[in-house]
């Protein structure tokens, strides 16, 4: 199990700060919310990079299909490669029922779980060095090489992750192409049970031992025992990494940031 924060907000000298201390406190991961108007999470991360050594940095999440994807390649790869290698991306179709802004992207669900297998494959594409492809929603094509060559990544394989919606088939067979799943479960069965039979289910149909589960919660700062009590289970189930959260609103006021700092000082759940 490795453990990671998702920063909820702030300015990005604060967020910038928080993922400095996130280091120091012995996290294994930072990652940043992507939305259509606000800090730039991508500018953000390649600061992190540069004032952090150890942690990896990634997206929780950005909204595939409302992004051009050869524009999100060529930002993760940046990322990997000032980081030297730490770079995660986690994508998802994109929210609705909520209050970020509409910018007058695809609504339509269908279209845009089709833009985000489309997107998946450009980026792998782009990533392994070529630079042509074709499909129904997005059209990439490039007559010379030096880009392809100088945007290479560190790693051999950054890692995707992407939400999947369990235990719906078509969902669950896009995890099985990617490097690790966001589980979506059903309202009320986002438990350690549920999460395991979930694992079960990908280790049938052939998925990677290596692939990442991701588990996400709120533990307490000031009691270490309790802390570990909370996340155990979702180890035993197959979890792989566990993300703290902290999305009650507002996001930035100075009571939310404080509260960040006194729990990454507190170190992760071990």
């Amino acid at each position: 199990m490795r453990y990671g924060v998702i920063l909820p907000g702030g300015t990005a000298v604060e967020q910038l700060e928080q993922a400095v201390l996130a280091e120091e406190a012995g996290w294994d991961g930072v990652f940043v919310w992507e939305a259509a108007y606000g800090v730039d999470a991508w500018g953000l991360l390649t600061a992190i990079a540069a004032r952090t050594e150890r942690i990896r940095l990634g997206t929780m999440l950005t909204p595939l299909p409302w992004r051009r994807p050869w524009k999100v390649a060529s930002q993760v790869v940046t990322l990997d490669q000032l980081s030297s290698g730490r770079a995660t991306l986690a994508v998802g179709v994109g929210a609705i029922e909520t209050d970020l802004p509409r910018t007058g992207e695809e609504l339509e669900l269908r279209t845009r779980a089709a833009m985000m297998d489309e997107g998946i494959d450009l980026i792998r594409e782009l990533w392994a060095g070529r630079s042509s492809y074709h499909g129904e929603h997005y059209d990439y094509e490039c007559a010379r090489d030096d880009l392809a060559q100088v945007g290479r990544p560190v790693q051999e394989r950054i890692p995707i992750w992407v939400v999947g919606a369990w235990p719906r088939p078509k969902s669950m067979r896009r995890v099985l192409r990617c490097d690790g799943v966001l589980p979506q479960y059903p309202p009320g069965q986002d438990t350690p049970d549920e999460l395991r039979r979930l694992r079960a289910w990908l280790t049938a149909q052939g998925g990677s031992p290596e692939l990442d589960v991701i588990a996400e919660g709120e533990t307490p700062a000031d009691d270490p025992a309790a802390a570990s009590a909370l996340v155990k289970p979702w180890s035993d189930a197959g979890a792989t990494w566990w993300l703290e959260t902290r999305w009650q609103m507002p996001h930035h006021s100075p009571a939310r940031m404080q509260d960040v700092r006194t729990r990454l000082t507190a170190g992760p759940p071990t």
